[in-house]
């Protein structure tokens, strides 16, 4: 029986994938900054529109900074992937689309996580299939929740942070 995949081209695969793997430094001290900027960017943008009550404006800006802080290390990881051996403008795009989806990805499925938990008291018995539709349904109308009303917490200081991190993984990468 031969191989599927030619152990020399998986091996060079290997290669690609582990050289895309962020240092654990900087993939922490990114992800704390990363972080730390998305949950400022929430927040101010919450106090501007005097926003509800001081606990929800705390929960929505830790879930926006827990958001950040999981999608560093991953959009990292995606552009290095994706820009290795390319050129500068290939390693900005990459950054730039890279970080943008992982962030908005990742904190948009701990907002549906969050939502589906506020909902699940009044959802059918585990894993019936009443429970798997209302499940199903729960997050996708969380997720286009989050698309419509939490992308523009990220402006414009999410969008600023976003350019600036692409520029310094473009000039890194040179």
């Amino acid at each position: 029986m031969t191989p599927l995949v030619h152990p020399a081209r998986r091996h060079r695969a290997l290669g690609r994938l582990r050289g895309a793997i962020p240092t654990p430094g900087t993939a922490l001290l990114g992800a704390l900054l990363w972080a730390a900027t998305m949950g400022a960017s929430t927040l101010l943008n919450l106090l501007l529109e005097s926003w509800v009550t001081p606990d929800k404006i705390r929960t929505v800006t830790l879930l926006f900074a827990g958001g950040g802080a999981l999608a560093f290390p991953v959009g990292l990881f995606a552009a290095r992937l994706v820009s290795r051996g390319r050129s500068w403008e290939v390693a900005f795009a990459a950054a730039f689309v890279g970080l943008a989806a992982a962030t908005i990805g990742l904190t948009a499925g701990l907002y549906a996580l969050q939502y589906r938990s506020y909902y699940a008291a009044w959802h059918a018995p585990t894993f019936t299939l009443t429970w798997g539709l209302q499940f199903v349904f729960t997050m996708a109308v969380a997720l286009y929740q989050f698309v419509v009303l939490g992308i523009r917490l990220y402006f414009p200081i999410g969008f600023l942070a976003l350019f600036a991190a692409s520029l310094w993984f473009a000039r890194r990468r040179r």
